[in-house]
């Protein structure tokens, strides 16, 4: 009998010869590109820069190594530094023991009476404690009497200052089992109970938190409920955005609507916080239209994101939705820090596109001239710049807790070593805290736009220096020809007041300067109380220096919030019906706060 296959028929191995190629192939180049994606990062974990980035991103270790080969070639210094805290340590144990026998004798270090953190009796009546405190402030001291005799560059300077700064925070007495005396009393009013529960908040903080201190306990503010409450509805969202219209609370409002712009770092509820605390609230109660960007907290797909995409993305596209809704010729707009920044350079943008759409600015805390960056110079010189570049290559962002720590450690005393007491040494948690709940909810940053950030602002400072190109427009801080309300805070370690100051004098309209007694967050924070105080100046061409300034500037016992109100009604335009929430092109989409505040 024959076995060929009858005419027209198909052999089944022919039938499935074709698919199985093609799944062979198929399979064997997802089996090379997995191959090829392990071999690249095989190549960048090897890769000694790389390596070195992921280690020391901030690049201290070399700052150290300068500040030590300088010590080592100039030992003179070291000696002299040496031999005094040799003789100052020996004058504190001598002072101490008189105390221990109920003498009173001053030990040599000069011991600051302001510090909150000192205020138990027991460092002053206490033998050990009085010369644990003694010691350290002679040796913080001393550490930066030798640190400040060193020849360093301006960058290492910076590096190794904060350096000293941190050893100095980090070896104070009050944050160690053995020399807080809270710590005991703690223990024998709870019968050890503290103990236990300090040592299970240190377990958890090493297994749940990167070894960091907690500074609030989850679920104690729910977003949408607690924070960023103020009734309002999306009405917009793109990639990069959701914008927010906010729910009239006035029969009437202003006819100029208001644009708020927050920093992408952070989400935007720092200015909607909580009932009595958002400044939403008070400018809807204040008979504003107010609508409010929240950005998008980004991944991996959004790393070649540049900042003209947040421009065009961000506020040119909120100013296109805001003047449909309201029907509004002009937007005033609020900025806050980097969103203020970028609320300057649309303005700079529109005017150099001959779009006159932008009524006023309000600018918080908000840097133009980057000449002066305060603290945050630890982390903005070029070669930083390209570590970050290096560890955010794989991801394709910035993790959000890299940035959170950056900021804590700017302020370790309060963010960081306040909790370890608080947390592990009383076994106590961490305090109900709105502002902290709102810093804990952290933002990752996308690497094209981040890199690029820091290098023409923090670096090469472009804006101030007219050089800035964005979305095809060459930008200069002197361009923004509108009415602005500056306000910065007095002990801002972000913004620093005097250089706010300097970028805010090369502004090309009228100016109402305003310094707030706060700092960074509180600044904005910043509902009426018998506490605040501000000072105010307005001109058309402030003094070149911020001294002069602060020398002849007025004094309000008052919120800036305050001083503000009549600022913004003047440019809000006569009164009309409450505009509808949303309209036919842009249909409500939900209710605020949104879905990308959450993400």
């Amino acid at each position: 009998m024959s076995t060929t296959a009858p005419t027209g028929a198909t052999s089944p191995t022919a039938i499935g010869a074709p698919a199985e190629r093609a799944t062979g192939t198929a399979r064997a180049e997802a089996a090379t590109a997995r191959v090829t994606a392990l071999v690249a990062e095989l190549r960048e974990l090897l890769d000694p820069a790389t390596t070195a980035a992921r280690i020391d991103p901030v690049g201290l270790g070399g700052a150290v190594r300068e500040a030590v080969r300088q010590v080592v070639t100039h030992p003179r210094s070291a000696l002299r530094v040496g031999l005094g805290w040799g003789g100052d340590a020996t004058r504190a144990t001598l002072a101490s023991a008189a105390r221990a026998v109920g003498g009173t004798k001053e030990g040599p270090a000069d011991l600051p009476t302001k510090d909150k953190r000192y205020s138990d009796p027991a460092w002053q009546g206490n033998a050990w404690y009085y010369l644990c405190r003694q010691q350290h402030a002679l040796f913080a001291a001393r550490l930066s009497e030798l640190a400040a005799g060193t020849e360093l560059s301006p960058v290492a300077r910076r590096k190794v200052d904060f350096v000293v700064g941190q050893l100095i925070e980090a070896t104070s007495p009050v944050n160690w089992p053995a020399s807080n005396p809270a710590l005991l009393k703690k223990a024998l009013e709870t019968g050890g109970q503290s103990l236990v529960r300090g040592l299970a908040n240190l377990l958890r903080d090493v297994v749940q938190n990167r070894g960091l201190p907690r500074q609030t306990t989850p679920g104690q503010f729910v977003v949408g409920k607690d924070l960023a409450a103020t009734p309002g509805r999306v009405v917009y969202r793109n990639r990069l955005i959701e914008l927010i219209q906010y729910e009239a609370q006035t029969d009437e409002v202003h006819e100029v609507p208001l644009l708020m712009s927050p920093p992408w770092i952070n989400k935007y509820y720092i200015m909607d916080l909580a009932p009595g605390k958002s400044l939403v609230e008070w400018a809807v109660q204040h008979g504003h239209t107010v609508f409010m960007i929240s950005y998008r907290n980004p991944d991996s797909a959004l790393r070649d994101l540049t900042m003209s995409d947040y421009l065009r993305e961000g506020p040119v596209a909120a100013l296109d939705v805001v003047q449909e809704i309201t029907g509004a010729p002009k937007v005033n707009v609020a900025g806050l820090c980097l969103g203020g920044t970028m609320s300057a350079a649309t303005a700079a943008w529109l005017a150099q596109k001959g779009e006159d759409r932008i009524n006023s600015l309000t600018l918080m805390n908000t840097l133009l001239d980057f000449t002066g960056p305060g603290m945050l110079g630890v982390f903005v010189d070029e070669a930083t710049v390209d570590r970050l570049e290096k560890v955010m290559k794989r991801d394709g962002y910035l993790p959000a807790e890299k940035m959170k720590t950056t900021f804590d450690l700017l302020r370790s005393t309060d963010l960081m070593w306040n909790y370890v007491v608080n947390n592990w040494l009383l076994g106590e948690p961490p305090a109900a805290f709105d502002m902290l709940s709102w810093n804990s909810d952290s933002t990752r940053m996308p690497a094209a736009m981040q890199t690029e950030y820091l290098r023409t602002c923090y670096v090469e400072n472009q804006f101030a220096e007219g050089k800035l190109e964005l979305a095809g427009e060459r930008l200069d801080v002197a361009d923004v020809e509108q009415d602005t309300y500056v306000i910065c805070a007095e002990r801002d370690h972000i913004a620093p007041w005097k250089s706010v100051y300097k970028g805010a004098a090369k502004l090309g309209g009228t100016v109402r300067f305003v310094l707030s007694n706060s700092g960074h967050i509180a600044g904005v924070v910043n509902p009426p109380s018998e506490k605040s105080r501000h000072w105010f100046g307005e001109s058309a061409d402030l003094p070149a220096e911020a001294d002069d300034w602060r020398d002849d500037a007025g004094e309000h016992r008052a919120s800036w919030w305050e001083d503000w109100t009549p600022w913004i009604a003047e440019r809000g335009g006569a009164m009309r019906t409450p505009p509808a929430i949303g309209g036919t092109s842009y249909p409500v989409l939900g209710d605020a706060p949104g879905s990308y505040v959450t993400g």
